[in-house]
């Protein structure tokens, strides 16, 4: 491939790649430490929910 021919690939990612890293400044952020206790406490309310019903 000659230095002159252009084969789109590179440059036709380049704008998705810009838009996906940008962050919105309306966006819910959520600390991660925060979803794993939630899912912590749904997982152990599951299980009191499970050993209530037996």
């Amino acid at each position: 491939m000659s230095s002159g021919q252009n084969s789109g690939g590179l440059m036709s990612s380049a704008g998705l790649v810009r838009y996906f890293d940008a962050e919105d400044r309306n966006a819910i952020r959520i600390d991660p430490k925060t979803i794993v206790a939630f899912g912590l406490l749904f997982g152990v309310g599951v299980l009191v929910l499970n050993a209530v019903a037996i």
